[in-house]
């Protein structure tokens, strides 16, 4: 299969690309504690110089993906995307989320990356439930890999790693 499910910090995956799971106004509101995977990827690549890269592009639709220098970070881009806060599974919250993932693979595809690192967009705070989540990723990944060719790292911590295994 073309995707490794790994527990490992995502800030340190040493990728052409990290996917940040973001908010459609590309913010990071906890600099200094807290804000999941968001908040780890801006504490990690430099706050201000990344939240001023961020400003530039935002707001993004959610299921969008652009995409920012990694600063400080070991990998060379990082793909921000906003995934979609789970409502019941009612209200087009799959197709949102398979949005992220092929918007995402699609710009590092176009931008030369040749392996890429995800965590398991809108798990977190979003709340979509961890295993459906990870569902929608490995399909949409697979589905993607048929026509393209990447590195592909799902990066799971903590609770979420030991939910899934």
């Amino acid at each position: 299969m073309p995707l490794d499910i790994i527990s490992k910090d995502i800030t340190k995956m040493e990728v052409d690309a990290i996917v940040n799971a973001a908010n459609t106004e590309l913010r990071n509101y906890a600099p200094r504690q807290g804000g999941g995977v968001c908040g780890a990827i801006f504490r990690a690549a430099g706050h201000e110089q990344l939240q001023a890269a961020c400003d530039k592009l935002a707001p993004i639709e959610t299921g969008q993906a652009v995409i920012t220098s990694a600063f400080t970070l070991p990998a060379k881009y990082i793909i921000h995307t906003a995934g979609p806060v789970w409502l019941g599974g009612h209200h087009g919250e799959k197709a949102l989320l398979r949005s992220c993932y092929i918007n995402s693979l699609n710009l590092a595809k176009e931008n030369s990356c040749e392996s890429i690192a995800f965590p398991l967009i809108s798990s977190g705070i979003y709340k979509y439930p961890t295993n459906q989540a990870l569902d929608v990723a490995r399909n949409t990944i697979k589905e993607w890999f048929v026509n393209n060719n990447m590195i592909i790292y799902l990066c799971l911590f903590g609770d979420s790693f030991k939910e899934v295994f």
